[in-house]
């Protein structure tokens, strides 16, 4: 595994620490149970996404499972956008995750077109046996 997958799983793994967190405070401290639901599925699933990702059974399910990885993320900012805005949380927690939340954006969108031109590569290249039968 490259230095950057191993970024992107420590990464998304931390991110899924905070959130547990954040969803555990949520239903301690401030007894929202139903948000906190949501936050902790989708903010914990990018990281589980990523990890299942590595074991992907082909490029495109590995492309799947990192978009999955994306998909869980944009929903991730809107449990945050709906906990800031029902002050559940101050802007200083949103502005944190929110950032934090941005830089697995960056990573995984990194990630899938990093795999796209990697295959597309590999499609472009002849091989040696068609070069070699004409």
């Amino acid at each position: 595994m490259n230095e950057f997958a191993t970024s992107l799983m420590e990464k998304s793994l931390a991110f899924a620490v905070r959130i547990a967190k954040l969803a555990q405070f949520l239903g301690e401290e401030k007894k929202e149970f139903v948000l906190s639901r949501q936050i902790a599925r989708s903010g914990t699933s990018i990281g589980a996404n990523v990890r299942e990702a590595q074991f992907a059974q082909s490029d495109a399910d590995f492309i799947s499972k990192i978009s999955v990885a994306l998909k869980e993320d944009s929903e991730t900012q809107y449990w945050l956008e709906v906990l800031l805005k029902s002050e559940y949380i101050n802007e200083a927690q949103y502005r944190s995750l929110r950032n934090e939340v941005d830089r697995l954006v960056g990573l995984l969108v990194r990630t899938v077109k990093s795999k796209k031109r990697a295959i597309g590569h590999a499609i472009s290249k002849p091989s040696t046996l068609q070069s070699s039968t004409h």
